[in-house]
């Protein structure tokens, strides 16, 4: 019987090497569509915090009372990059940018002056950026003569990005329930040949806490070596679409990676110990003739 079980053991090795390697893969899969699910993210945000908002003046507004707002602006939490923008300024931007044909029917500078400044994604939305322009413009009666940003875009983006992210969290969950079964599959087939080698250690009078703990033991360290392979294809895949595709360098962000690769870590070992529990406690509880 020693034998026997010392066989079934050898058999059982091989299954371990390819749970970890279909572990991986599935685990690998799921990491490169979370990646895809952050860069979705980061990309609305980095839409929505590179749309300009512009509070024009009024032309007899005193420089104390503008040098007042800008600093008002400057304090709110959610504000980026405020600049005032005087007459000269807007000028030379302006003929940068078009045609200056203008100049022959004009003598003055007709341009007003602004500050502009970008908001916060979380704060780039119509309700928002309207209590910030009611805000403003009771703070500083006399002193705006318009709050303005592009409405359109800004709802465009805001609709765009909410779809986006309803579909890939109908996907995100969809391949949870893929990466569970995945998962859960594979270790049931490496434990299933080991069957034998579990009802004979029962059977010498192994106890039931004796028998599961070297195995949840040895899931594991199973889902930490499947994890970690599947983080570092993770890790090599995002660094290659990067060299290939250098816009994404703009929306990398090793904090919501790290983030990401924890949560491989967790699922990996979860998964693998909690299918390998539950294989171990069925293969206990059948009858010898029933594992055949």
């Amino acid at each position: 019987m020693a034998q026997f079980g010392k066989a079934s053991s050898k058999k059982g090795k091989p299954s371990y090497a390819y749970a970890i390697i279909g572990i991986s893969l599935v685990l690998f899969l799921f990491g490169i569509v979370g990646w895809f699910f952050l860069n979705l993210r980061k990309t609305g945000d980095y839409f929505k915090e590179n749309i300009q908002v512009h509070t024009y003046l009024n032309r007899d507004a005193s420089p104390k009372r503008i040098d007042s707002l800008v600093k008002y602006i400057e304090q709110i939490p959610y504000t980026n990059k405020v600049e005032y923008i005087t007459k000269e300024k807007a000028l030379a931007k302006w003929n940068a940018e078009n045609d200056t044909t203008w100049k022959k029917f004009l003598k003055n500078n007709p341009l007003p002056e602004s500050i502009d400044f970008y908001v916060k994604a979380n704060y780039v939305n119509q309700d928002s950026l309207n209590i910030l322009s009611n805000n403003l413009q009771g703070s500083f009666p006399g002193v705006i003569s318009e709050f303005q940003f592009p409405t359109e875009t800004v709802a465009k983006i805001s609709t765009y990005v909410r779809i986006a992210g309803f579909i890939f969290l109908i996907a995100g969950v969809l391949l949870t329930v893929l990466v569970v079964f995945s998962i859960d599959n594979t270790i049931r087939l490496a434990m299933y040949s080991n069957r034998f080698l579990i009802k004979t250690m029962q059977m010498v009078g192994a106890t039931r806490g004796f028998i599961v703990k070297p195995i949840n033991k040895k899931a594991i360290i199973n889902g930490l070596i499947a994890a970690g392979i599947a983080i570092a294809a993770v890790w090599f895949t995002v660094i290659l679409i990067e060299s290939f595709l250098p816009d994404f360098k703009l929306l990398h962000d090793n904090k919501s990676l790290f983030s990401l690769f924890f949560l491989i870590i967790v699922v990996g070992i979860t998964m693998s110990v909690a299918s390998t529990h539950r294989s171990v406690i069925k293969y206990l509880k059948m009858k010898l003739d029933d594992l055949y």
